[in-house]
């Protein structure tokens, strides 16, 4: 079958028109666009919301993160710090109907959708945290569909956190500290009676 050039030119601009089924593009990390020809992000407060399960963050553990609100079709999704627009830590094994995303040179910094198909809120999304010691959020876009999107949906920040582990181990060091000096004179008056 041949196309005719005005064939053609209707197929690149359809083409164009239907935005990105597979998954954003790399172009759309820093500033969360999602490059849909010819369509703007709605201009009203996002139906979504960005939630995580916990409010504080250790390096290498994971944290997961869902999307709440009505289904949707596509998803851009990253981590960052205050004032920088690199995705940061590592997404874990993608979700069904989702891909990781290069975002700023890092394989894993963004999660994408890999098709069209509804996501809802029990798509549960894993991230592992970098070694950093300033506070990270979430940022998202959304897509319900092609021409229905909102970007900048963010979630609350999250802090470095103390390991659990240090803070038990302090206190346990702290008890035996105490009981020590007790511990010392107790054998010193046995040594004194037994030598007596």
């Amino acid at each position: 079958m041949e196309l005719s050039l005005p064939g053609l030119v209707m197929l690149q601009m359809l083409c164009l028109a239907t935005g990105y089924p597979t998954g954003a593009p790399t172009g759309a990390c820093e500033d969360m666009m999602p490059r849909h020809t010819g369509v703007l992000p709605q201009p009203s407060p996002a139906p979504y919301t960005l939630l995580v399960n916990t409010g504080t963050f250790q390096p290498g553990k994971a944290i997961t993160v869902t999307i709440s609100g009505p289904e949707y079709r596509g998803v851009l999704l990253e981590a960052r710090t205050y004032g920088s627009t690199n995705a940061i830590g590592s997404w874990q094994l993608p979700p069904p109907d989702t891909k990781f995303l290069e975002c700023t040179g890092n394989p894993q910094g963004a999660i994408t959708h890999s098709n069209i198909n509804l996501k809802a809120d029990s798509t549960a999304y894993s991230w592992i945290p970098p070694n950093s010691t300033s506070p990270v959020y979430f940022m998202a876009t959304v897509a319900q569909q092609r021409a229905v999107f909102w970007v900048n949906v963010r979630s609350a920040a999250l802090t470095r956190g103390k390991p659990a582990s240090l803070g038990l181990a302090t206190g346990a060091s702290a008890e035996m500290s105490k009981e020590k000096p007790v511990l010392l004179l107790g054998i010193c008056f046995l040594m004194i009676l037994v030598l007596a």
